[in-house]
C-alpha cells in the first residue's frame, strides 16, 4: 500500500544576519493511512518548522529556502503555488495548533468559523454548513452543540476551545491531521480527553495524524511510530513500544532518562550541555558535545539515519559495525 505522505530529504533553511540557519536538514519519514506518527524533541529542534513546511506556510519568503520532496498522495506539495495549497489546507490536510485563542477569531461565533471552512472547500449553503458544524461539535464532545455554536471563543473553556479547533480541522474529513503541541496548554484531565478524542476520530474518520510534541507521556499514550529530532535531524525512528523498550540513540536514551517514572526511586538524569547553535554548526554529529559515547569519528562526519534492526532506524556511529 502506498504511503499517504512521504517526506524525502526535506530541508528548510533561513537566511539571517548571522548566516544560514539549518532548521531542518535532510529528514526522511513516511505516514500511512490511520497511522499516528509522533515527532518529538527539545524546543528548537525543528518539529514545528517541519510541520509548517509540509503545510506550505514556509517557503514563500525570500529568506526561506526549502528543498527535497513532500509527496502527498503522490504529488509533491513543495512544487504547488500558494493558491493550490490553500485548496489542500483545511480540506485534505488540516492542522491543530497549540494555543486555541490564537486560532479562533474572537469577533466571530464558533459555529460560524467552523461553517466557513465548509463553505470555502465544499461550496455548500450556509444552512447546510451550520448543520454540519453543529454535528462535528457534537462529535468532538461539546455539550448542547447547537447553542454553543452561537457563542464566541471567550465563552468557551480552554478544553472546549481546543475541541472546537479540532472540530474545525476535521469538519472536511481530511486524510491527514497535523497536531502541533495540541495539549500543552491544557490541564492533565482535559489533556487525556483530547488524546482519547484524537484516537477515536482517527478510527472513525480514517485520518492519519502527525503529533508534534515534547511530552513523552503523550507519545506513549497515542502514537504508533515515533521519530526523534535533534538540531534539525532525525536521529531515531521506531514503533512506540520498541522505542521505549530499546532506545538506541544516546539522545533518545537521555530523553527517556530525564522523565519521572511512577514508583521509581531512580534519580533523574538530565542531558548535560545545551543544543548547538544552528547559526554555527560544527562538523560531525550535532549531538557529539553532549554525548556520553562520543568517538573521534563523531566529530568528523555526521551519521545518516539507517536501519539498525527490523522497524528500527538510528543515526549513530555506534551501530555502524552492526549494519
Amino acid at each position: 500500500m502506498r504511503n499517504l505522505l512521504e517526506v524525502n530529504n526535506l530541508t528548510t533553511y533561513f537566511k539571517s544576519n548571522k548566516g544560514l540557519i539549518k532548521a531542518v536538514d535532510g529528514i526522511n519519514f513516511t505516514v500511512s493511512s490511520r497511522e499516528i506518527l509522533a515527532i518529538v524533541g527539545e524546543s528548537g529542534c525543528g518539529k514545528s518548522v517541519t510541520a509548517k513546511t509540509i503545510l506550505g506556510l514556509i517557503g514563500q519568503k525570500k529568506n526561506e529556502i526549502i528543498g527535497g520532496e513532500v509527496l502527498f498522495k503522490g504529488e509533491n506539495l513543495l512544487t504547488k503555488n500558494y493558491r493550490e495549497m490553500q485548496q489542500i489546507r483545511g480540506k485534505e490536510i488540516s492542522t491543530v495548533f497549540q494555543d486555541p485563542m490564537t486560532s479562533l477569531n474572537p469577533l466571530h461565533k464558533v459555529g460560524q468559523q467552523i461553517a466557513e471552512v465548509l463553505t470555502i472547500h465544499e461550496q455548500i449553503s450556509r444552512q447546510a454548513a451550520r448543520k454540519q458544524a453543529i454535528n462535528i461539535l457534537t462529535k468532538v464532545g461539546i455539550p448542547s452543540a447547537a447553542s454553543r455554536a452561537e457563542q464566541y471563543p471567550h465563552q468557551f473553556s480552554g478544553g472546549m476551545r481546543q475541541r472546537a479547533i479540532i472540530a474545525m480541522a476535521l469538519v472536511c474529513r481530511p486524510d491527514l491531521l497535523i497536531a502541533d503541541e495540541p495539549t500543552t496548554a491544557l490541564d492533565v484531565t482535559i489533556q487525556a480527553q483530547i488524546l482519547d478524542l484524537l484516537q477515536d476520530l482517527r478510527h472513525e474518520l480514517k485520518t492519519a495524524i502527525i503529533m508534534i510534541t515534547h511530552d513523552l507521556g503523550v507519545v506513549a499514550e497515542i502514537s504508533d511510530t515515533v521519530a526523534v529530532m535533534y538540531a534539525g535531524h532525525l536521529v531515531e525512528k521506531a514503533p512506540v513500544k520498541l522505542l521505549f523498550a530499546e532506545a538506541r540513540h544516546p539522545y533518545t536514551k537521555g530523553l527517556l532518562n530525564s522523565i519521572p517514572r511512577p514508583g521509581s526511586r531512580k534519580k533523574l538524569e538530565p542531558i548535560p550541555g545545551q543544543p548547538p547553535d544552528l547559526h554555527n554548526l560544527k562538523t560531525g554529529c550535532n549531538f557529539a558535545d553532549r554525548c556520553p559515547s562520543v568517538m573521534a569519528k563523531c566529530r568528523q562526519q555526521s551519521p545518516l539515519l539507517k536501519k539498525i534492526a527490523p522497524d528500527h532506524q538510528a543515526a549513530c556511529w555506534l551501530y555502524e559495525e552492526e549494519r
